[in-house]
């Protein structure tokens, strides 16, 4: 441990420590364009290249930037000093020289750390003009649009796409003015290899990567003669309530079921129904595989990108994922066949509108596979952020709102169904099924040693006497590590479940902005849908009474012809265009 002394106070911090960080711990705050934390993963972003967090430190003469220099023994630094100050908001005036000061779109969502910087050093008018070319947006994909006249060359999307989910779309291109971000040859993102997980909307500091707006969608398909029903993914209820002011984890599902009814959706529904569903499909396939000597591991397959960086990356083991189709598309089966026969609607004339946590899942609806004699499953999505611009835009006072409940018959879900949103909550609610089905064990359902944020967790679980072995990952970097031992024969994993996300879905690239990559919320949130499962009174998949009757009246045996007819998919090899 060393001294420093920052603005006039003496502390203590362990060598190596950035100024950024060494600041952070006695809560003085500089502001950061460019840095970008990861869970797991300090100061993946050491680029320095805004400038923006330079501080002043006594015997150098130039300033440095705090987010890559390293304190040193009896440091005296300066956050704050006039010269400080000065540096920043010239900086901030030459990267607003090359951005579109006025953004409707950054003043419209709020979200912009530039403008928010610009409104706090008080910069009304730009100082410099810059002379960058303009560039062509790019609209190609389903899932969000890149504008390059917007990006300030922070980084972050690089960082996020290259270092956390080695996926690599995004590089800088051309010198001086003419600099951007974009792909390989500048090809439109949609004949790239990306997985369109969103991580690059997620941390984009100003509006040059936003999600493509379906909510004029939805409202015209409200406004139609169609049957529109909405289903809501389980991390969407532990974040929505946080751009109405809620702290993060808040449980709003009864405020957010009223709201969605006063939207004018006819049924509201629950995709954790679809996730109960999906458990008992995927603990059925991993059985049957451990039976006969099947293809093992199971990778599960409930994550769009997940499943978009397999067929790009890993195309020599397309057999392994399990065949199940995400508790999304499942849903939308089960509405658009089941539902539909028991309202005495014609499939084709009902809507299936998605409340998702994930920018992807905008991307897997359009998937030729996740439909039924032409009719997809799900016909929008909409992201946590579009639900919560679309109840602010018809003036739904959200916090007074009272509480209702999903509708039936595909309403009813477990506790299983809503740690769906956390990494290892796909693994756990699949153990807890295998292991109410063939043990004695009907009480001890909490497989704890499942939970955590680890990137890569590696545990064993015994079921009827077979220790099974278990990997958990987030972060497609860490599903690369996995994946690539499979390949070379290194791992003898039976399960193995992987969400491309932080955390999994409750940091999906559809949720709720925050500025600082703060693990703090992304716990907040996750222990909101454990707090949810233990209270739930049914808490295992296959003792969901609409989950029983579905398979009754309906669908047959788990697992069976039917099943495997509306609720499997496959897979095929990609290649980028």
């Amino acid at each position: 441990m060393i001294n420093i002394t920052i603005n006039g106070k003496t502390i203590e911090v362990e060598e190596n420590t950035t100024i950024l960080d060494a600041a952070r711990s006695v809560d003085i705050d500089i502001p950061t364009l460019c840095h970008l934390d990861l869970h797991n993963v300090k100061n993946v972003n050491n680029s320095a290249s805004c400038r923006i967090c330079v501080v002043e430190v006594e015997g150098r003469n130039n300033l440095l930037p705090a987010c890559s220099v390293q304190v040193a023994k009896d440091m005296v630094i300066h956050t704050d000093s006039e010269k400080v100050n000065t540096a920043r908001k010239t900086v901030l005036d030459l990267l607003l020289s090359n951005h579109h000061f006025d953004c409707e779109n950054c003043h419209r969502n709020h979200t912009c750390e530039l403008q928010s910087l610009a409104k706090e050093f008080d910069i009304k008018e730009i100082t410099y003009k810059g002379e960058r070319k303009e560039h062509q947006k790019d609209t190609s994909s389903l899932s969000f649009v890149r504008d390059p006249n917007k990006c300030i060359l922070c980084g972050r999307c690089e960082t996020i796409c290259n270092n956390f989910q080695t996926v690599g779309v995004y590089s800088k291109i051309d010198r001086g003015f003419d600099t951007t971000v974009s792909t390989a040859f500048e090809k439109p993102v949609m004949d790239s290899v990306c997985t369109f997980c969103g991580g690059c909307v997620s941390v984009c500091p100003t509006s040059a990567l936003t999600e493509v707006d379906n909510t004029g969608d939805v409202l015209k398909a409200l406004n139609s003669d169609k049957y529109v029903i909405v289903q809501t993914a389980p991390s969407v209820r532990v974040a929505l309530g946080e751009p109405f002011g809620c702290d993060p984890g808040t449980d709003v599902t009864g405020k957010m079921v009223t709201a969605l009814r006063n939207l004018g959706f006819k049924k509201v529904f629950d995709t954790n129904f679809a996730a109960d569903l999906t458990v008992m499909e995927e603990t059925m396939e991993f059985m049957m595989r451990l039976k006969n000597n099947g293809p093992l591991p199971i990778l599960t397959s409930c994550c769009p990108a997940w499943v978009r960086f397999f067929e790009y990356q890993y195309p020599e083991l397309l057999e392994i994922p399990s065949t199940c189709k995400s508790p999304q598309a499942m849903f939308g089966s089960m509405a658009k066949s089941y539902l539909a026969k028991k309202l005495n609607i014609k499939p084709e004339n009902m809507i299936v509108v998605s409340i998702m946590p994930c920018l992807a899942k905008k991307y897997e609806k359009s998937r030729d596979e996740l439909s039924n004699n032409g009719i997809k499953d799900v016909d929008f999505v909409l992201s946590t952020r579009e639900l919560a611009k679309l109840i602010k835009s018809k003036n739904i006072n959200f916090n007074n709102l009272k509480d209702d409940t999903f509708d039936s018959p595909l309403g009813e879900s477990t506790g299983s169904a809503d740690i769906f949103g956390i990494t290892g909550g796909v693994a756990e609610a699949v153990v807890r099924n295998a292991s109410y089905l063939l043990t004695d064990n009907k009480k001890d359902i909490d497989f704890k040693e499942l939970r955590g944020m680890d990137g890569i967790k590696e545990k064993s679980v015994t079921i009827n006497d077979i220790e099974v072995k278990i990997a958990i990952a987030h972060g497609l970097s860490n599903a690369r590590v996995l994946l690539d031992n499979i390949k070379e024969g290194k791992s003898d994993y039976h399960i193995i479940e992987i969400m491309a996300c932080n955390s999994g879905c409750i940091g999906g690239g559809g949720q709720p902005y925050f500025l600082k990559n703060n693990q703090e919320i992304l716990n907040k949130r996750a222990n909101g849908l454990y707090n949810i499962d233990k209270e739930k009174e049914i808490r295992i998949s296959c003792l969901n009474p609409d989950i029983q009757t579905l398979y009754d009246e309906f669908l047959g045996d788990a697992g069976g012809h039917k099943a495997h007819e509306l609720l499997h998919t496959s897979y095929k090899k990609k290649e980028e265009n």
